[in-house]
């Protein structure tokens, strides 16, 4: 998470997303840091619109807190219809086909 972290603090004080920096400030924060994971991590961001995706992401938790009044009403009982019963005719009429 801290990785993350890192590249959202480089993003708002508006510098650029590269190992360089991303471990500069894993390390500035005390964190170890790990290269595979910040090549990774620049890897995923390239291209990426990191303000449109954090705007994105923001408005979906939101709908998801809130539920609406039929969320909270409790769930119905649903019908069970009992499996019908087979006859004995019935469950021997396939066996015919069995012996031709």
């Amino acid at each position: 998470m801290e990785y993350i972290y890192s590249a959202m603090l480089l993003n708002a004080a508006g510098q650029k997303i590269d190992e360089t920096s991303v471990k500069k400030v894993m390390t500035a924060s005390g964190a170890k840091a790990d290269e595979s994971r910040i090549k990774a991590l620049v890897a995923a961001l390239d291209g990426v619109n990191i303000e449109e995706a954090i705007a994105k992401a923001a408005v979906a938790p939101q709908a998801a807190a809130a539920p609406g009044p039929a969320a909270e009403a409790a769930p119905k009982e649903e019908k069970k219809e009992k499996p019908k019963e087979k006859t004995d005719e019935e469950a021997a009429s396939g066996l015919g086909a069995l012996f031709g």
